[in-house]
């Protein structure tokens, strides 16, 4: 099960990093529950694919679409939980953000049922978002 969870994970990444909301709608699963971190116009519990979908389109508006997870440098799994470190970035406007952070996944039925985001610059993420 475990590398079943870690080609999942691989499987949302690649969506993310190329853009295909179809592969991405597969993989998480309706009633997801998302964290995420910070004190910013986005942070706090996001409940549901509908509104993980809503919030990353509005980070990708606020961004002016430049909001990327450039590497995923390593995914690890331990039961139902994967871990990826990753680096992210974004610009908008004269602001930019650029750091490296850690994504954990829950994965339950072949779906993303849980999404817990860490970074490494939490004052910096919540600057750049506002």
């Amino acid at each position: 099960m475990t590398s079943a969870n870690i080609d999942i994970a691989r499987s949302y990444f690649q969506a993310v990093q190329t853009g295909d909301m179809a592969t991405l709608g597969e993989l998480l699963d309706e009633s997801i529950v998302w964290h995420q971190p910070g004190a910013n116009q986005f942070s706090g519990e996001h409940k549901g694919r509908d509104a993980v979908f809503q919030m990353l389109g509005r980070m990708m508006e606020a961004s002016r679409g430049t909001f990327a997870i450039d590497t995923i440098h390593t995914l690890m799994a331990n039961g139902d939980l994967v871990t990826a470190t990753i680096h992210f970035s974004g610009r908008r406007d004269d602001a930019s953000m650029s750091m490296d952070g850690v994504d954990l996944l829950r994965v339950a039925g072949g779906k993303i049922t849980e999404m817990w985001l860490f970074s490494s610059d939490p004052a910096a993420e919540d600057a750049f978002w506002g």
